[in-house]
C-alpha cells in the first residue's frame, strides 16, 4: 500500500535542515521523529548546502535569499524578453518610415 505523496513548504524544510545542522541531530533520528523519508531530507540538506555556497540548488529554494534571487532572476528574464520585443518593433517601424 503506497503512501500518498506529501508536500512541504520551504519553511518546514528549512526547519528540518536547521534541526540537523544547528542542533546536531542525526538525519535518521529527525526522519523517524517527524515521519519523513531520509532521501527527501538528504536532498533538502544538499539543496541547503548548495544555496549557502551561492548556487541555485535543485527544486524550490529553501532560504528566503534564494527565493528572492529566483524571483529577481525571473523578473530580469521577463524584462529582457520585453526589451528584445521592443527593439524588434522599433526596427520594424523605423523601416516602415523610410
Amino acid at each position: 500500500m503506497a503512501r500518498e505523496r506529501r508536500h512541504f513548504d520551504a519553511y518546514f524544510k528549512l526547519e528540518v535542515v536547521r534541526l540537523i545542522k544547528e542542533q546536531g541531530r542525526a538525519v535518521s533520528e529527525v526522519c523517524h521523529s517527524l515521519d519523513l523519508g531520509e532521501t527527501a531530507v538528504r536532498r533538502w540538506l544538499a539543496q541547503y548546502e548548495a544555496e549557502l555556497g551561492g548556487g541555485a540548488g535543485i527544486g524550490k529554494p529553501l532560504t528566503p535569499e534564494q527565493q528572492r534571487i529566483r524571483a529577481l532572476e525571473a523578473q530580469v528574464k521577463r524584462l529582457q524578453e520585453d526589451n528584445a520585443i521592443l527593439k524588434k518593433a522599433s526596427a520594424f517601424f523605423a523601416r516602415e518610415l523610410k
